[in-house]
């Protein structure tokens, strides 16, 4: 097991205590503390970590300018922000400067850990509700989003669509039965004319307990860009998204779930598609391996918690 330095930076006592509190029982961490953005820089030089925690309301010197100039002194550390601050723009240009991850410190308590192991392995990882818009997306989407419950899957499922659609791009899903009427309501709710995207060939729903054949999705992709084109839509890219191998990896079932993600990953760079794979939030250390795997197969990272108002 590799042993991986941590600076963990925030001007909140309590706070840095919690965080420690929450990395401690992983023995491979080494865990440094600084409360200003002059002792990190500092510490940063000293001890040359493999990744620092970045909180952005700092005195003497706010983390952005730490990421800015801890680029020089540490050229190999990874950033990941944990901050309250969730303006789009703030968190646009802290990942701008070069950070794998951002996590809202009103989810650290669920989103540290997995935000911690996804950016040491090169993923990023972006707390709920922080997404960024589709110009700021790699231009080859094959994300992962965690979600808590029907609610956020849905609703997971329902956004990533729903941009889609109105951006002139097909969609197709592969989503559980039991949560296809709601889909459709979610996607009505954000004004798409849904029935419209099925007349045009644009929006295809299919069983998520049903294993895809690998021909007649790869035809369904050829048809879905096609009437896309037809209805006017210069160069469309598909809008995949789907639950099944999420319900594989809670069944136990990693090694399908993986092949199914490596099958997907094969459409994201031979074809012109963006996958989202939505899946339940981990429940236990003792998935941890599996998790791990999982996220390797994904180019971005993220998890949604339903909130109080939903």
């Amino acid at each position: 097991m590799l042993d991986y330095r941590i600076l963990v930076v925030d001007d909140f006592e309590d706070f840095r205590r919690f965080v420690c509190s929450v990395l401690q029982p992983r023995a491979e961490f080494q865990i440094t503390e600084a409360s200003n953005g002059l002792e990190a820089l500092q510490k940063a030089e000293q001890l040359q970590p493999d990744l620092i925690l970045l909180d952005i309301g700092l005195p003497e010197l706010n983390g952005l300018e730490v990421a800015k100039r801890v680029r020089k002194l540490v050229p190999a550390a990874e950033i990941l922000f944990l901050s309250q601050e969730s303006s789009p723009d703030v968190v646009r240009e802290a990942l701008n400067l070069g950070a794998l991850g951002y996590v809202n410190k009103l989810r650290s308590q669920t989103d540290l850990l997995p935000a911690i192991d996804a950016v040491l392995r090169g993923r990023q990882f972006v707390s709920g509700g922080l997404e960024l818009g589709t110009d700021d997306q790699p231009p080859n989407r094959h994300e992962i989003l965690f979600c808590s419950d029907d609610v956020t899957i849905v609703d997971g499922f329902a956004r990533f669509i729903a941009t889609a659609l109105h951006d002139g791009n097909p969609a197709i899903v592969l989503v559980n039965e039991s949560r296809r009427e709601n889909l459709l309501d979610g996607l009505r709710a954000r004004g798409v004319d849904i029935a419209s995207a099925i007349r045009r060939g644009t929006f295809v729903s299919l069983d998520a307990a049903v294993a895809p054949e690998p021909d007649r999705f790869l035809e369904a992709i050829r048809s879905l860009r096609e009437a896309a084109a037809k209805a006017g839509k210069s160069r469309p890219r598909v809008a995949f998204c789907g639950e099944r191998a999420g319900c594989l990896w809670a069944e136990g079932k990693t090694d399908e779930a993986i092949q199914l993600e490596q099958f997907c990953d094969s459409l994201v760079k031979t074809y012109e598609v963006d996958i989202l794979c939505v899946y339940p939030l981990p429940q236990g250390g003792e998935e941890q391996p599996a998790f791990e795997s999982i996220c390797r197969e994904h180019s971005a990272i993220y998890s949604r918690e339903q909130s109080k108002s939903e």
